[in-house]
């Protein structure tokens, strides 16, 4: 038994890294699509069908009783296609606009993510449910994921582009200002600290990633009802968490990332995306 945390690339950590905290007795899977990254690029039809088809390789190998799809992306277009396909349970991320909603003193909160993140219907429907008493500001970075990718690698990153990609959040309204920018993004809270640095003034990064941790621990809770037994998968592993990526192929350094992060790199193929289309 495991819970498999699945994402574009390695963003989704952020979120595994709040759920190991809650679920450290479990054993993880975390497999970045890296091979397909970044997930804004595709169309929606060939990233269902791939994203299917992971799925259902990694199911029938990991038998997983829950997994979290760590990437807003794919959490905002594919989820009920996962569920009606597969048994097991799914939490999904979405941008946090209702925390925002609630906690914006200036009333002009910004929402951070991909370009395929916010032209969802779906993000529409979270700003009219939960955001209708504020003013929520869309913001599509085409940029923002890669470079978190490469900071993550402890590479260095162009910061006038940074400041670039980030500073449409920012909205003045008279003596208001916005407060509150949430990440609508796995890969983006890596990139907090440098984005501090290039903000026009200091706002409060909001990152959804220990409520979906939190809800995914409740599922969890709610699937075991006993005490979980370790999976005999991991016995050779000395029940270290696993990372796979798709490509086959970290590069040295996401591997010593994952490493350093007590996980081992497992290999494995994928035989349903050999005929899945690519872009």
């Amino acid at each position: 038994m495991s819970v498999l945390v699945f994402d574009s690339g390695i963003g989704g950590l952020s979120v595994m890294r709040e759920a190991r905290l809650l679920m450290h007795e479990q054993q993880f899977v975390y497999v970045g699509d890296d091979a397909g990254f970044p997930y804004g690029d595709w169309e929606e039809q060939a990233l269902t069908q791939r994203m299917v088809g992971l799925f259902a390789t990694l199911i029938e190998r990991f038998d997983p009783k829950i997994a979290i799809v760590a990437c807003n992306t794919a959490s905002t277009l594919i989820m009920p296609a996962l569920r009606a396909r597969f048994a097991i349970p799914f939490v999904g991320i979405v941008p946090a606009i209702k925390p925002a909603a609630e906690r914006t003193a200036s009333g002009l909160v910004s929402v951070l993510a991909t370009p395929g993140t916010v032209s969802r219907p779906y993000i529409q429907n979270l700003i009219r449910e939960f955001g209708s008493q504020c003013e929520v500001n869309l913001v599509g970075a085409t940029q923002l994921a890669r470079m978190a990718e490469v900071h993550m690698q402890l590479q260095p990153i162009d910061m006038q582009l940074l400041g670039d990609e980030i500073r449409a959040c920012f909205v003045q309204d008279g003596h208001r200002k916005t407060d509150i920018v949430t990440l609508g993004c796995t890969h983006y809270p890596f990139l907090v600290n440098e984005m501090r640095k290039v903000a026009p003034w200091p706002v409060d990064w909001l990152d959804p990633a220990p409520a979906v941790a939190q809800q995914a621990y409740r599922v969890l809770m709610r699937e075991l009802g006993n005490p979980p037994v370790a999976d005999s998968l991991f016995d050779g592993a000395q029940n270290k968490d696993l990372a796979i990526m798709t490509s086959g192929a970290p590069t040295q350094a996401t591997g010593r990332l994952l490493r350093s992060l007590g996980m081992q790199i497992h290999s494995m193929t994928f035989p349903n995306l050999l005929t899945a289309d690519v872009v």
